[in-house]
C-alpha cells in the first residue's frame, strides 16, 4: 500500500476521473483518510480507532461506482462491487456474501493480506426495504443482517478452508433511496439545532440537511444496519454543463478515448461544442446521468469506426452535430 496520502491528495486525484461531487469527495477523502491511519494504528495512548464504514446516496448515473472504483485504484487496493437486490433475490445469502469475499481473494491474487485491506462497494441497498410502506421485506432484512456481520468486522471462513478477517475491509454501500427527501423533509421542518446570532450558518445548514439515522431508519434500514454506516454523504443530479465536462475533461474521457483509437490509424478526431451539449441533453432526457453517455458516444462512432479501416486516405473526422453525418477529409488536407 503507498504512503498514506492526505485527504486534499486523495480529492485532487479524484477530480482526475470524477467531475464534480466536491462535497462527496471531501467526505469520503476525509474517511479514507481516518480508515488507513486506524490500519496502520497511529494513534495516541494506543486509543483503539474504531471503523466507519460508508454511505453513498445519490440518482443513477451520478458516479457512485466510478467515486469507488477510482478511490481503489489511487489506493491501489482490491476493490469488488456487489448487487444489494442480487443478494435479496437468492436463498443462500451466506453463499452470495463468501463469493463476494472470494472474488476480493482473486482481485488481490490470492493475497489475503491485500485482500482484508480491500473496498468492497454494495450498490442499490435502498432496495432492501419493503415497498409501498408495508413491513420490511424479510428478504431484504436477512441480508441487512448478513451483510452487518461481515461489516462490523469478523473471520469468514471459506469453503476452501481459508479465513478472511473482514475488520479491515472498507464497506460502501450505495443507493438512490427514492423518497428520502420526502422523509427529510419531514423530519428537519422544524430544524434540530437552534440557532444564534453568533453561530456559523454555514455549518448548521450542513448539520440540519444531513441524513440522520432515524431518517434511515423511517426509510427501512434496519438499526444495527444503519448504524454501521456512520459516514453518510450525497451525491447530486448532473447538470448540463457537469454532462459535457465528464465527456471531455477526465484523463479516461471517451472523447479522449476515440481519439486516441484513431490517432493509432492516423486520424484526427474532431468533434464540435455543440455536439457534446447535445449528448448533455440527450443523457437528462434519457434520465440516466452519465451511464447513459458511453452509449450515445458509441453510436455515433459505429459509422466513423467502420469506415476508418478500411480507407487508409483518410486523415481527419469531424462531428458538427449529432444528427448529422461524420465528415470524413484525405489526410493531405488535415492541415488545410
Amino acid at each position: 500500500m503507498p504512503a498514506l496520502l492526505k485527504p486534499s491528495e486523495i480529492v485532487r486525484r479524484l477530480s482526475d476521473h470524477v467531475i464534480g461531487q466536491d462535497d462527496a469527495k471531501k467526505t469520503l477523502a476525509v474517511a479514507i483518510y481516518a480508515h488507513f491511519r486506524r490500519m496502520a494504528n497511529i494513534a495516541e495512548d494506543s486509543v483503539e480507532l474504531t471503523k466507519s464504514n460508508i454511505l453513498l446516496i445519490g440518482p443513477t448515473g451520478t458516479g457512485k461506482t466510478l467515486l469507488c472504483e477510482t478511490l481503489a485504484r489511487i489506493l491501489d487496493v482490491p476493490f469488488v462491487t456487489a448487487d444489494a437486490t442480487s443478494l435479496a433475490q437468492t436463498q443462500f445469502v451466506g453463499d452470495e456474501i463468501e463469493a463476494i469475499l472470494h472474488r476480493l481473494l482473486d482481485r488481490a491474487n490470492d493475497d489475503l493480506a491485500l485482500a482484508q485491506r480491500g473496498i468492497v462497494f454494495v450498490d442499490e441497498v435502498d432496495k432492501l426495504k419493503a415497498v409501498g410502506g408495508e413491513a420490511r421485506a424479510t428478504s431484504g432484512e436477512s441480508v441487512q443482517h448478513a451483510l452487518l456481520k461481515i461489516m462490523e468486522g469478523a473471520p469468514v471462513r471459506l469453503k476452501d478452508g481459508r479465513h478472511i478477517d473482514t475488520t479491515n475491509i472498507l464497506f460502501i454501500c450505495g443507493g438512490a433511496f427514492v423518497g428520502l427527501d420526502h422523509i427529510l423533509t419531514k423530519t428537519h421542518t422544524f430544524g434540530f439545532i437552534s440557532t444564534t446570532q453568533g453561530d456559523d450558518q454555514k455549518i448548521l445548514e450542513r448539520l440540519n440537511a444531513r441524513v440522520k439515522p432515524t431518517d434511515l431508519l423511517e426509510f427501512g434500514l434496519i438499526p444495527e444496519f444503519a448504524g454501521r454506516l456512520p459516514i453518510v454523504t450525497r451525491l447530486h443530479d448532473l447538470s448540463q454543463d457537469m454532462l459535457i465536462r465528464i465527456l471531455t475533461e477526465p484523463k479516461n474521457a471517451i472523447y479522449r478515448q476515440f481519439q486516441a483509437m484513431l490517432a493509432a490509424d492516423g486520424v484526427e478526431l474532431q468533434v464540435e461544442p455543440n455536439v457534446f451539449r447535445q449528448m448533455a441533453e440527450l443523457a437528462i432526457e434519457y434520465k440516466a446521468g452519465a451511464r447513459s453517455l458511453r452509449g450515445i458516444f458509441e453510436e455515433m462512432m459505429v459509422d466513423v469506426m467502420y469506415a476508418v479501416p478500411d480507407n487508409p486516405a483518410i486523415g481527419r473526422v469531424t462531428i458538427s452535430s449529432l444528427f448529422e453525418r461524420p465528415k470524413l477529409a484525405a489526410a493531405e488536407s488535415r492541415n488545410t
